[in-house]
């Protein structure tokens, strides 16, 4: 056997870094960050050659007092703890003192810095983990780190960075979401000695505004929706994208805790579950969240590079995020986010949610001056489906009345002023789009698609307030599952039966299915148990059962629903509209596809040239 002996310091560093240090950003991350923690208010980032040859940050923080330079390259060396006490309340973004040192190790390091109070700035240079003495230099309050020749005497690590132009791009990636976080601080980014990005600090609302509309892009503000809610100690704030302004990659999504952006499956899979009655397949929402809760409640000591956090009450977090999503989407409502092309964005604009109990008003038809509020929509399609849905769940007594039409109201006679959201309709194109005027200009309306919701969240309505029944199954169902999964189904059996799923744990690894909910006859039982379980196992909660019941109302909402090729009259177009202002998630139908947009003057002239 080799003899056992201690590892060489230098040794010791270059193994943090292959765990800190993975590309020129990984630098620039902990850089950054010690920057911020040192209170800057503006910080300047210099690159060359995509950071393989130099990485520059200057910052105008407290600086390093002279005395403490060469201890803060040294290893886990910091003055952000002190105990173990201290490492239960991380406030800080840094915090183990290990990222000088696992830097200087790979790279020709030198530091410049000057504290607050202090005349004269000193400057020490690391080459190869060899410490030079530290010498007087010229620089204002704060500090300069500079990076040169990043792994150039680890050559197997240089061989892995990607092309220049990649590894910048993961630079200003990074920059833009650190620029999230701290709103107050100003951040600059060059590359090769030209400016690239200027990020000016955000004093107020709107300011913060448009430096989101500067990462997200500029038609984010007014296509999301502002969330500011607390509750059970945590705080959420931030934007959400409408579903219709999803992407077709998760590269829109930050979230960030307690400042720190963060790559979470709790989180992740409580927004994919807010968003998956209104997102189109394959699709990802876009998003800038805050979660702010006291630091004993997330461990941030997890991760080498602090990408992952752990949650203390995991549970409690899912929740609130889910509720608190789904709440802000479902009051979303068509029409509700129709503004003029060529404005620019500003938080007056941007639609915001919070959790304030609902009133009366804000889940009933708008009482707009037409006779169309209190007419009743019939359009003459098979009831079949709804009377299959009441045989499954009886009669729900405060369930809202099928639609229904006048079909002789008269056109209503409104000003501009008193025009609804969604307009009046004006002409059917194709029988299948109803195009209506608004203040705004053109609104296109795909009618089947927006039917098609309306019936859907009347569906889940009448589920919601009637009993849900159940059925015993002939024979008993023996599932096998895992340990973990069998201990969640003894854990959960009463929470399990509310949903008509009637559940016994048959000894360490098995189950015993004895009752399924009558809405779901005829589907997979044993994998319906084991998702559900793996769900309860690992998240504390499941709406497996929920999605897969709302899978069968929104296909009983689309045979239920007016078909394409369906001519209307104007006053059930008109009816129709209104329907679609006064019902939740109205803007994307069951699928996740638009039911409408909106086509301004503006756009128009554009389309004509006029004005030119």
């Amino acid at each position: 056997m080799p003899v056992i002996r201690p590892l060489p310091p230098e040794l010791i560093n270059q193994i943090a870094a292959g765990e800190v240090i993975e590309r020129p950003s990984s630098v620039v991350k902990e850089l950054v960050e010690n920057s911020l923690d040192a209170g800057a208010t503006r910080i300047e980032v210099d690159i060359e050659q995509g950071g393989a040859r130099l990485i520059r940050v200057r910052d105008d923080g407290c600086g390093i007092v002279p005395d403490e330079l060469q201890l803060a390259v040294a290893s886990h060396a910091t003055s952000k703890i002190g105990s173990f006490d201290d490492l239960e309340h991380v406030a800080s973004m840094g915090f183990r003192g290990e990222a000088l040192a696992s830097v200087s190790s790979v790279a020709r390091f030198a530091l410049t810095s000057r504290a607050q109070g202090v005349d004269t700035a000193f400057r020490i240079e690391v080459d190869g983990g060899k410490m030079q003495a530290a010498r007087p230099a010229q620089h204002p309050q704060g500090s300069s780190v500079e990076v040169r020749d990043l792994f150039y005497n680890v050559p197997a690590r240089r061989k892995f960075l990607r092309a220049e132009r990649t590894e910048f791009a993961h630079i200003d990636d990074l920059l833009k979401s650190l620029a999230l976080a701290r709103g107050s601080v100003e951040f600059r980014l060059s590359h090769n000695g030209k400016p690239v990005r200027i990020l000016k600090a955000a004093r107020d609302e709107t300011a913060a505004l448009l430096r989101v509309a500067e990462v997200m892009g500029e038609d984010f503000p007014a296509q999301s929706l502002r969330i500011d809610h607390a509750a059970a100690g945590l705080h959420l704030s931030g934007w959400v994208g409408l579903p219709t302004a999803s992407r077709s990659q998760a590269d829109s999504q930050y979230f960030y805790v307690n400042g720190r952006l963060v790559r979470d499956r709790v989180v992740a899979h409580a927004v994919r579950q807010a968003y998956a009655d209104v997102l189109f397949h394959g699709r990802h929402p876009a998003f800038v969240l805050y979660l702010e809760l006291d630091p004993v409640g997330v461990d941030v000591n997890v991760h080498p590079a602090k990408h992952e956090v752990r949650f203390r009450e995991q549970r409690l977090v899912h929740d609130f995020l889910f509720r608190t999503l789904h709440e802000a989407l479902a009051q979303t409502r068509a029409g509700s986010t129709a503004l003029p092309a060529g404005e620019s964005p500003s938080p007056a604009m941007t639609p915001s949610y919070s959790m304030a109990p609902p009133s009366s008003a804000a889940v009933s038809a708008p009482a707009w001056p037409n006779a169309f509020s209190q007419s009743r929509l019939s359009l003459g399609v098979r009831d079949e489906p709804l009377a299959g849905y009441a045989a499954l769940l009886g009669e729900p007594a405060n369930a809202p009345a099928p639609l229904g039409f006048a079909a002789n109201a008269p056109m209503p006679e409104a000003t501009e002023e008193e025009a609804p959201p969604l307009g009046f309709a004006i002409a059917q194109l194709k029988n299948i789009y109803i195009l209506a005027e608004n203040t705004h200009g053109l609104i296109l309306v795909d009618m089947h698609a927006a039917h098609e919701r309306i019936t859907y969240e009347k569906l889940k309505a009448g589920r919601a307030c009637s009993n849900l029944r159940s059925q015993m199954m002939l024979v008993p169902l023996n599932v096998a599952v895992s340990t973990r999964e069998a201990a969640a189904a003894e854990e959960h059996a009463d929470a399990l039966a509310e949903w008509g799923l009637e559940l016994s744990r048959s000894g360490p690894s098995g189950v015993v299915v004895r009752r399924i909910p009558a809405l779901l006859e005829g589907a997979d039982v044993a994998q319906l148990c084991r998702d559900v379980l793996a769900e309860l196992a690992q998240h504390g909660s499941s709406r497996r059962l929920q999605e897969l019941e709302n899978e069968l109302l929104a296909t009983m909402a689309c045979h239920g629903s007016v078909r394409a090729g369906r001519r209307l009259t104007i006053p059930e177009m008109n009816a129709l509209l209104r329907e679609m202002e006064a019902t939740e998630r109205s803007g994307q139908c069951n699928h996740g596809r638009p039911t409408w947009t909106q086509l301004s003057l503006p756009e128009l002239d554009k389309l004509f040239l006029r004005g030119r």
